[in-house]
């Protein structure tokens, strides 16, 4: 999908505060000047700025402006992260080099059949994405998408996010040591109808981003349901 221009903004915004270029308690450009600066309208900029808060990168103040924040937290944010690619995604965190390599197969479902919804031996596109950063692996995905749904739009994304023991070739890919814990999402994506029209499992380093479970709408311009996995939205 396209990406809104807020949210490239908001990107570019949040990749010089994540690499220090925008340091803490350092005041962001009035919302008139940015829209000037990146030639907008200040409603794009309040939804950029609206996005940066959401991510807890930034604060504001009231009559006083909007605040690089003292401690930034990395977020998952959706579901405009969904309007990105991989690329895309990574590269707002840093400016490091990112490398992306995927695989691409088509098997049978055989285990992840079941929450598919389809028999084991239908044939499903398998794949495997791999990101590193300055050659360090950073992620790790497997997605599973059935080939029979591979025109079916999905509405609806349901992600779990917790701490868990990964898989094999997570484990060794991520390079984690034995017993030791990664932060783990699982996506469901759901039709209009509810059939799940793909899944996917992603392994990061444990530290690199905060977790929750929500639930949203995929359909841009549609208000977005979340549920919170706690009061603050925090495992």
């Amino acid at each position: 999908m396209p990406q809104p221009a807020y949210v490239s903004i908001a990107g570019e915004i949040a990749k010089k505060i994540r690499t220090g270029k925008l340091s803490p308690g350092t005041q962001l450009h009035s919302y008139s000047e940015m829209a000037e600066l990146y030639e907008v309208s200040g409603v794009v900029i309040r939804q950029a700025v609206a996005l940066l808060l959401s991510q807890g990168l930034v604060r504001t103040i009231p009559r006083k402006g909007t605040f690089v924040a003292e401690r930034p937290d990395l977020v998952r944010v959706s579901p405009e992260r969904q309007f990105e690619s991989v690329e895309g995604s990574f590269g707002n965190e840093s400016d490091r080099h990112v490398h992306v390599d995927r695989e691409v197969r088509r098997v049978s479902a055989g285990a992840h059949a079941e929450v598919l919804g389809i028999t084991p031996e239908d044939t499903v596109v398998h794949v495997i994405t791999k990101v590193t950063e300055d050659g360090r692996p950073i992620s790790i995905s497997d997605t599973y998408q059935p080939v029979a749904r591979l025109e079916t739009a999905p509405l609806f994304l349901e992600e779990a996010i917790a701490d868990r023991h990964p898989t094999a070739d997570h484990a060794s890919w991520l390079g984690t040591a034995a017993g030791d814990l990664v932060k783990t999402v699982h996506q469901r994506f759901l039709s209009d109808a509810e059939d799940v029209v793909m899944i996917s499992n992603v392994s990061y380093p444990r530290d690199r981003y905060s977790a929750f479970v929500f639930r949203m709408k995929l359909d841009d311009g549609r208000e977005a349901v979340t549920w919170p996995a706690t009061s603050n939205g925090k495992l």
